[in-house]
């Protein structure tokens, strides 16, 4: 049996929907909302949905870790740094003895 295909009424393509941006000030203060009041609350009062705040406050965690991610590596890079000098030092002052010594050989 073959089928018979229909065509479909010419029906008008939806308009493209705009996502509301929110600055970064409102995502700050609707997270400390949410914290306080709680998240279904804060996003009823605020016209949101409950998962808008939770992606907000992930991102904001991933954001504050990799912060501390970057501390602690500066720190880390900065104590390098001063065992380089430090041996640096060391690597100079034993230059300066072999050198001596070489000196007082002959």
């Amino acid at each position: 049996m073959i089928k018979k295909t229909t065509k479909k009424s010419a029906q008008k393509p939806a308009p493209p929907t705009t996502r509301k941006r929110y600055g970064e000030e409102f995502k700050v203060q609707a997270l400390e909302r949410a914290r306080r009041d709680g998240v279904a609350q804060a996003a009823q009062d605020l016209g949101l949905q409950a998962q808008q705040l939770y992606t907000w406050r992930a991102r904001a965690q991933e954001r504050d870790s990799l912060s501390e991610e970057q501390r602690t590596a500066q720190a880390d890079l900065a104590k390098l740094k001063r065992e380089v000098a430090r041996l640096s030092e060391e690597n100079d002052f034993l230059k300066k003895v072999a050198a001596h010594f070489a000196k007082g050989s002959k």
